[in-house]
C-alpha cells in the first residue's frame, strides 16, 4: 500500500504545452497500417478469456475516433488479453463504418454496440453489461492513450488491491494559439487533469475526482453500487457530472481510487473549448448538476442552509460578482473572467436546489439503469 500525501497543488501558470505539441509522452500512431501488434492477435481474439475490457463511448466522432481505436489496438507489450467495446450512442456520422473497417483489416478483439438512447451513461453502462473482463476501463473518442496503457492499468490494480479503481493524468494537444485567459485554473471544462507526480488515494475525506477519459474499475464495483447515473449524464456535447456521482457512491459505500500519475493519456481540444462561452455554460451547468448530486463535501457549512442551498454558496456568488467587477475596473479581464466563471457555477447550484426547495421535484436518484 502507499502512503497518501497531501493533495498536489496545481500552480496559477501557464499552460505548458506549446501548439501543435503534446506531453513528452503523447503517443501518435499511423493510421495507415494500423492492426494489433503481431504478437497479440492470439492472446486477444478470445473475448470470454480477456483480462480487460475497455469501453469508449462515442458520439459523432468519426473523425478523431480511428486515432483514439489505433492507439489501444498497438499496445505494448502484447501479452495481455484484452477487448475493445465501442459504443455508438445514437451517432448520425460514420461511426460504425469506421469501427466495422478496423474489424475487417483483422482486430478480433473490437466489437460495436448501438445504444440509442442518448447519454454517455446510457453508453458506458451498455458498454459494462456487454463487456467480459473482470477489470473495465475506460477512455473517450478524442483521446490517445499511451502505448503502455494497458499492461499500467493492469499492473497498477494488481499492485494495489486495496483499491477499487484507477485513474491518471490527461493531458492536451493543443492545434492552435491559446488565449490569454485559458491558464491552468481553465482545465476543468476541457475534460484535462494532472495532480503531480506523486500517486494518492482518492476518498471521502480526499475528494478529488478521476475522469473516465483515463481510468480503470474492477467489475465488482459496479455489482455494489450500480452503474453510471443517467440523471447526472452527458448529453451529446454537454457538460455533467457522471464520473463525480459514480465516485460519489463509492466513497459512500466505503471504497476508495488510487491517482497513478504513470497512468497517460493525451486528447485533442476541440475548438469550442477554446470560447468562453463554452467555458460559461460549463460552469453553470455544473453548478447544476453539483446541486443534483448532494456532494456531503459541498454540503458543510457552519452557517446552514437557506431554501435548499449552504450558506457558503450564496457567500461564493456574492464575491464572485464582486471580484469580477473589480477586475473589470481595473482593466484586467481574464481575472475577471476566472471570478465570472466561479459566479456562475454558484448561480447554477442555486437555481437547482431552488427548484428542488420550491416546487420539490428532487431529479430521480436512480443509476441502475
Amino acid at each position: 500500500m502507499i502512503e497518501v500525501p497531501n493533495a498536489s497543488v496545481i500552480s496559477n501558470t501557464d499552460l505548458p504545452y506549446c501548439l501543435g505539441q503534446a506531453h513528452p509522452s503523447a503517443h501518435r500512431v499511423d493510421l495507415a497500417d494500423v492492426k494489433p501488434h503481431p504478437a497479440a492477435r492470439e492472446a486477444i481474439g478470445v473475448r470470454d478469456d480477456s483480462e480487460i475490457s475497455v469501453v469508449i463511448s462515442t458520439y459523432n466522432r468519426a473523425d478523431v475516433l480511428p486515432h483514439a481505436l489505433a492507439s489501444l489496438l498497438q499496445q505494448e507489450p502484447p501479452g495481455l488479453r484484452y477487448e475493445i467495446v465501442v459504443v455508438d450512442n445514437n451517432s448520425t456520422d460514420s461511426t460504425r463504418a469506421v469501427v466495422e473497417s478496423f474489424i475487417a483489416r483483422g482486430c478480433p478483439n473490437l466489437r460495436y454496440l448501438f445504444e440509442p438512447r442518448q447519454g454517455v451513461a446510457y453508453g458506458r453502462n451498455t458498454g459494462i453489461l456487454a463487456s467480459q473482463a473482470p477489470i473495465i476501463a475506460f477512455t473517450d473518442d478524442d483521446v490517445t492513450v499511451a502505448p503502455d496503457w494497458i499492461v499500467t492499468l493492469k499492473r497498477t490494480l494488481d499492485e494495489h488491491p486495496e483499491t477499487d479503481c484507477v485513474g491518471g493524468r490527461v493531458l492536451p494537444r493543443w492545434h492552435r494559439a491559446l488565449p490569454s485567459w485559458l491558464t491552468r485554473e481553465h482545465w476543468a471544462p476541457l475534460a484535462l487533469l494532472d495532480y503531480g507526480d506523486t500517486p494518492f488515494y482518492v476518498t471521502a475525506s480526499k475528494r478529488l475526482c478521476l475522469l473516465t477519459a483515463n481510468a480503470a474499475f474492477r467489475r465488482a464495483v459496479f455489482s455494489r453500487i450500480g452503474l453510471f447515473a443517467p440523471h447526472v449524464q452527458a448529453v451529446k456535447r454537454e457538460v455533467a457530472t457522471e464520473d463525480h456521482e459514480l465516485l460519489l457512491r463509492l466513497w459512500r459505500s466505503g471504497g476508495q481510487g488510487l491517482y497513478a500519475p504513470t497512468l497517460i493519456v493525451i486528447s485533442d481540444i476541440a475548438g469550442e473549448r477554446f470560447t468562453k462561452g463554452y467555458h460559461r455554460r460549463w460552469h453553470q451547468r455544473h453548478g447544476h448538476f453539483s446541486a443534483i448530486m448532494h456532494d456531503e463535501g459541498l454540503e458543510g457549512t457552519h452557517f446552514g442552509h437557506l431554501f435548499g442551498v449552504p450558506a457558503w454558496i450564496y457567500r461564493e456568488a456574492v464575491e464572485g460578482g464582486v471580484r469580477c467587477l473589480g477586475c473589470l475596473l481595473r482593466g484586467n479581464r481574464d481575472r475577471a473572467f476566472l471570478h465570472e466563471t466561479r459566479l456562475r457555477f454558484s448561480l447554477g447550484f442555486v437555481g437547482a436546489r431552488w427548484r428542488e426547495f420550491f416546487f420539490r421535484a428532487p431529479a430521480a436518484t436512480s443509476s441502475r439503469s
